[in-house]
């Protein structure tokens, strides 16, 4: 367990990383950030991984900046917020580029680099009482290192209102926008969990990873001639690879793939 993160790995193919500030809503400063990105740079690197689950400990998820590193924050240079805010940028990139889905489990208040965090997720879960709001305009600020990927994952239109008006709005709203997958009960929270890691942990590695790129290099680009012959070669080399030939041989066969196996 790292000072900031409770990362734990319930079998060799899943991992789960918690943010664990409960004393300050899991609000994160730079040694979180830092943190943040040392452990899915490594986890990542790990073949054996399938799925990630990402939460907070205590009664929220995220609650954005923390407060001491804010007030720190209100004496520094224009240089040094850059650098402040590029860390921020690099370890976003480096949760939203990691070639394992990600599953995010949210609960309580999602707010401000929290919606940032839940937004590189692939697959997110929120629990019916879990409440977001982009709440940077309240302090005179913007959502400029989050905005790629809260609008990515919630839209432009929705953005636009939910950033220029740091309005709360709920888990079902959430879900209605696109940006929550699933909304359930506090209690069916970690079974909803489950059941899509049950999902994700029942495909090829090797695939899953490929789709989950799949989405983020084809997303909003024009089908021209070399995106459609991009994605005929992708389709090659995957049916070409040995994961692909024992897929789609167990299939006809009617039997379990290799990576369902035990061993």
């Amino acid at each position: 367990m790292s000072a900031s993160l409770d990362i734990r790995r319930p079998s060799s193919h899943v991992a789960t990383v918690w943010l664990n500030r409960p004393d300050v809503r899991n609000a994160f400063n730079e040694a979180v950030i830092a943190e943040l990105r040392e452990t899915f740079t490594q986890l990542g690197a790990d073949t054996q991984l399938r799925a990630i689950v990402l939460g907070g400990h205590g009664k929220a998820f995220c609650a954005g900046a923390d407060l001491a590193w804010m007030r720190a924050m209100a004496d520094y240079s224009w240089e040094q917020n850059r650098a402040d805010a590029q860390a921020l940028a690099d370890m976003l990139w480096t949760l939203y580029s990691c070639p394992v889905p990600v599953v995010g489990r949210i609960h309580g208040d999602c707010y401000a680099g929290g919606v940032g965090l839940a937004a590189v997720c692939d697959v997110l879960v929120a629990s019916e009482a879990a409440g977001f709001c982009l709440s940077e305009a309240k302090l005179g600020l913007l959502p400029g290192t989050i905005s790629p990927y809260v609008i990515r994952a919630m839209g432009e239109q929705a953005s636009r209102r939910y950033m220029v008006t740091a309005e709360r709005f709920t888990a079902t709203q959430a879900h209605a926008l696109g940006f929550v997958h699933e909304v359930c009960t506090a209690d069916a929270l970690d079974a909803k969990v489950d059941e899509i890691v049950t999902a994700l942990v029942a495909n090829g590695p090797m695939a899953a990873r490929a789709c989950k790129r799949l989405v983020q290099d084809i997303a909003g680009q024009p089908i021209t001639a070399a995106l459609r012959e991009d994605t005929a070669r992708r389709i090659a080399d995957i049916r070409a690879s040995d994961e692909g030939r024992d897929g789609v041989q167990a299939f006809l066969g009617k039997r379990k793939p290799s990576w369902l196996e035990p061993g």
